[in-house]
Protein backbone atom coordinates (compact mmCIF):
# COMPACT_ATOMS: atom_id res chain seq x y z
CA UNK A 1 0.00 0.00 0.00
CA UNK A 2 1.32 3.26 -0.95
CA UNK A 3 1.80 5.66 1.60
CA UNK A 4 -1.16 9.11 1.88
CA UNK A 5 0.08 12.75 2.24
CA UNK A 6 -1.61 14.62 4.16
CA UNK A 7 -1.64 18.09 5.28
CA UNK A 8 -2.79 18.59 8.86
CA UNK A 9 -5.31 21.83 9.05
CA UNK A 10 -4.43 22.94 11.96
CA UNK A 11 -0.81 23.26 11.15
CA UNK A 12 -1.78 25.18 7.73
CA UNK A 13 -3.33 27.85 10.31
CA UNK A 14 -0.74 28.02 12.65
CA UNK A 15 1.35 28.36 9.68
CA UNK A 16 -0.13 31.27 8.14
CA UNK A 17 -0.61 33.08 11.89
CA UNK A 18 3.11 32.32 12.42
CA UNK A 19 4.41 33.16 8.81
CA UNK A 20 6.24 30.66 9.07
CA UNK A 21 6.85 27.86 6.11
CA UNK A 22 8.42 25.00 8.15
CA UNK A 23 4.98 24.20 9.66
CA UNK A 24 3.34 23.43 6.68
CA UNK A 25 5.73 20.42 6.16
CA UNK A 26 3.50 17.09 4.01
CA UNK A 27 4.36 14.11 5.74
CA UNK A 28 3.50 10.84 4.46
CA UNK A 29 0.92 8.61 6.23
CA UNK A 30 1.58 4.87 6.68
CA UNK A 31 -1.83 3.41 8.07
CA UNK A 32 -1.31 0.77 11.04
CA UNK A 33 -3.39 -2.09 11.23
CA UNK A 34 -6.02 -2.05 14.42
CA UNK A 35 -8.19 -4.22 15.92
CA UNK A 36 -11.56 -2.49 17.49
CA UNK A 37 -14.18 -4.54 20.16
CA UNK A 38 -16.85 -1.83 20.68
CA UNK A 39 -19.85 -2.63 23.26
CA UNK A 40 -22.62 -1.05 22.38
CA UNK A 41 -25.25 0.14 24.75
CA UNK A 42 -27.71 -2.69 25.40
CA UNK A 43 -30.75 0.16 24.99
CA UNK A 44 -29.98 0.15 21.66
CA UNK A 45 -33.07 -1.53 19.93
CA UNK A 46 -32.04 -4.85 17.50
CA UNK A 47 -33.28 -3.24 14.66
CA UNK A 48 -30.85 -0.10 15.49
CA UNK A 49 -27.71 -1.75 15.94
CA UNK A 50 -26.60 -1.62 12.24
CA UNK A 51 -26.93 2.17 11.98
CA UNK A 52 -25.08 2.64 15.28
CA UNK A 53 -22.55 0.14 13.53
CA UNK A 54 -22.50 2.65 10.40
CA UNK A 55 -21.66 5.37 13.07
CA UNK A 56 -18.75 3.37 14.15
CA UNK A 57 -17.10 2.83 10.86
CA UNK A 58 -18.12 6.53 9.42
CA UNK A 59 -16.35 7.58 12.56
CA UNK A 60 -12.98 5.25 11.32
CA UNK A 61 -13.70 6.77 7.71
CA UNK A 62 -14.03 10.11 8.65
CA UNK A 63 -10.91 10.15 10.12
CA UNK A 64 -8.99 8.42 7.26
CA UNK A 65 -9.52 5.18 7.78
CA UNK A 66 -10.11 2.46 6.30
CA UNK A 67 -12.59 -0.50 7.82
CA UNK A 68 -11.49 -3.90 6.32
CA UNK A 69 -13.65 -6.36 8.56
CA UNK A 70 -16.97 -5.67 10.43
CA UNK A 71 -17.82 -8.81 12.59
CA UNK A 72 -21.12 -8.41 15.14
CA UNK A 73 -20.86 -10.22 18.17
CA UNK A 74 -24.35 -9.65 19.30
CA UNK A 75 -25.70 -9.16 22.56
CA UNK A 76 -23.86 -11.13 25.44
CA UNK A 77 -24.24 -10.51 29.37
CA UNK A 78 -20.90 -8.38 30.53
CA UNK A 79 -18.46 -10.08 33.44
CA UNK A 80 -19.54 -6.78 36.05
CA UNK A 81 -21.75 -3.83 35.30
CA UNK A 82 -20.46 -1.10 33.25
CA UNK A 83 -22.23 1.71 34.17
CA UNK A 84 -25.52 0.07 35.49
CA UNK A 85 -25.36 -2.27 32.19
CA UNK A 86 -25.50 -5.97 32.48
CA UNK A 87 -25.73 -6.51 28.82
CA UNK A 88 -23.83 -4.96 25.63
CA UNK A 89 -24.08 -5.78 21.87
CA UNK A 90 -20.35 -6.44 20.66
CA UNK A 91 -18.78 -5.53 17.49
CA UNK A 92 -15.28 -6.41 16.40
CA UNK A 93 -14.19 -4.31 13.64
CA UNK A 94 -10.44 -4.59 11.54
CA UNK A 95 -9.48 -0.90 10.50
CA UNK A 96 -6.43 0.96 9.46
CA UNK A 97 -5.62 4.24 10.60
CA UNK A 98 -3.49 6.89 11.07
CA UNK A 99 -1.69 6.26 14.35
CA UNK A 100 -1.94 9.82 15.25
CA UNK A 101 -5.54 9.99 14.86
CA UNK A 102 -6.22 6.72 17.20
CA UNK A 103 -6.24 8.77 19.93
CA UNK A 104 -8.80 11.26 18.44
CA UNK A 105 -10.98 8.16 17.41
CA UNK A 106 -11.34 6.81 20.82
CA UNK A 107 -11.83 10.66 22.32
CA UNK A 108 -15.09 10.33 20.26
CA UNK A 109 -15.92 6.66 21.64
CA UNK A 110 -15.48 7.68 25.06
CA UNK A 111 -17.96 10.82 25.02
CA UNK A 112 -20.50 8.88 22.81
CA UNK A 113 -23.93 7.38 24.61
CA UNK A 114 -23.89 4.51 22.34
CA UNK A 115 -20.71 3.01 22.98
CA UNK A 116 -20.31 1.77 26.89
CA UNK A 117 -16.67 0.33 26.07
CA UNK A 118 -14.19 -0.02 23.72
CA UNK A 119 -10.98 -1.50 22.97
CA UNK A 120 -8.17 -0.23 20.34
CA UNK A 121 -5.40 -2.82 19.77
CA UNK A 122 -2.40 -2.11 17.39
CA UNK A 123 -2.43 -5.73 15.73
CA UNK A 124 0.51 -4.88 12.83
CA UNK A 125 3.93 -4.83 13.64
CA UNK A 126 5.82 -1.47 15.64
Amino acid sequence: MAPIEIESPASARHAESAGRFFWMQRREVRLHEYELVVVMNADIAEEDVPAAIERVTAAVTGRGGEVVEVTPWGRRKLAYPISRHSEGNYVLTQIRLDPLRAHELESGFAISDDIVRHLLIRTDEA
